[in-house]
């Protein structure tokens, strides 16, 4: 991103700050801060230092920074965000015990798919996923979802995160189409090698057609059996539509 390409107005230039920081799995220096956004470094410098003020952001004792307790406190207290979390975490809960794997409470965001919630425990099978995290939504079961039921979804530039990523247009769009036609999408390892996903999704009578989010279950493709799973799922999907919608 170019300096003419950059958004003018302080307030955008910091949100860009935010963004890279709560992307980031690692706390970040200021030069990756200002490579991250295209920001100059001395402005990297000059709004980092306003956002560790307001807590938003916080410096760690090696001198990186990382999202402050502040940001996460503020993001919990979205209503929408905190309804749809505590009405879904029985459903999750339920889930994990059944499954004993990684369960995710998932929402569109653009062409990722954002994780408001993950429940897993030591039995589970360890994965990249966590809660606040994103990833992009054609190669996730959760994403698949969404995707199915968008007018025009993208299918330009997708990045490969692994040699099973469904990159090709006609590829994705008959995934896509089998997402609709059996209710639940399916991720094989398409965004971790060895770890496959199956999601159902959850809607609302307000919000017509398009789900507002989706469950899923994660975890080892060898213990993972998709057809099982994907009925499981998609009752728990039902369940909590049917709680959202009362």
């Amino acid at each position: 991103m170019t300096d003419g390409q950059l958004p003018k107005s302080v307030l955008a230039r910091g949100v860009l700050l935010l963004r890279a920081c709560g992307d980031s799995e690692t706390a970040l220096t200021l030069a990756e801060l200002a490579l991250c956004t295209g920001l100059p470094k001395p402005t990297a410098h000059r709004l980092i230092g306003e956002l560790v003020r307001l807590g938003l952001v916080e410096r760690t004792e090696e001198g990186n920074y990382r999202i402050g307790l502040g940001l996460f406190v503020l993001g919990q207290s979205a209503p929408s965000v905190r309804e749809l979390r505590d009405a879904a975490l029985p459903y999750l809960g339920d889930l994990h015990e059944a499954t004993l794997e990684n369960v995710h409470l998932a929402v569109p965001d653009g062409t990722d798919t954002l994780f408001l919630e993950k429940v897993t425990g030591r039995r589970a099978t360890p994965i990249v996923s966590r809660t606040g995290g994103r990833l992009p939504a054609h190669c996730t079961a959760t994403g698949k979802v969404f995707l199915a039921q968008d007018p025009r979804p993208p299918y330009r530039a997708l990045p490969r995160l692994t040699p099973r990523t469904l990159v090709l247009p006609g590829q994705l769009a008959r995934d896509l189409a089998l997402t609709r036609a059996r209710g639940y999408g399916v991720n094989l390892e398409e965004a971790e090698i060895g770890i496959s996903a199956v999601a159902a999704p959850v809607y609302v009578r307000s919000n017509g057609p398009r789900p507002i989010a989706a469950i899923s279950v994660t975890g080892g493709t060898r213990r993972l059996d998709v057809d099982r799973m994907g009925a499981r799922v998609c009752a728990a999907a039902k369940a909590l539509t049917r709680t959202l919608s009362a």
